[in-house]
């Protein structure tokens, strides 16, 4: 069990981690999804500009997780450079996210908080995980 870990995502509180998985991927139930799945990704740089920033990742993280057919995320920051992988039962699932009226005013807003980014959309043909537990 990890102690005290720095829980990845938006927020960087401190937290209880059970295992290595739940640190790398938060997965919105206690097993991962079985393949095949889908990811999508968004890359970034941070711009000077931001204003507002953190409140909206708050806001579109909770209000992700109540999406039909959302499964989890994983995000990485350094440096002001991320990554942000969140993953999907399905297409039409990320595409009910796509048109919800709160992502499409972050992605507006997101054009002072990005000095660049590029997302994609891959499906996840196989899954495989490990963990060590101490």
């Amino acid at each position: 069990m990890v102690r005290n870990a720095m829980c990845v995502g938006y927020s960087s509180r401190p937290c209880l981690i059970s295992s290595y998985l739940r640190i790398m991927i938060n997965w919105n139930t206690p097993t991962p999804p079985t393949a095949p799945f889908i990811a999508s990704i968004f890359n970034y740089y941070l711009s000077d500009h931001l204003e507002g920033y953190a409140e909206y990742d708050e806001k579109t993280l909770a209000l992700v997780k109540t999406i039909p057919g959302y499964l989890g995320y994983e995000s990485m920051k350094h440096e002001g450079r991320g990554t942000f992988i969140s993953y999907w039962k399905d297409m039409e699932s990320v595409q009910v996210w796509a048109a919800h009226p709160i992502h499409i005013e972050a992605k507006k807003l997101g054009l002072t908080w990005y000095k660049y980014y590029h997302s994609m959309i891959a499906e996840v043909g196989r899954f495989h995980s490990h963990s060590f537990n101490s």
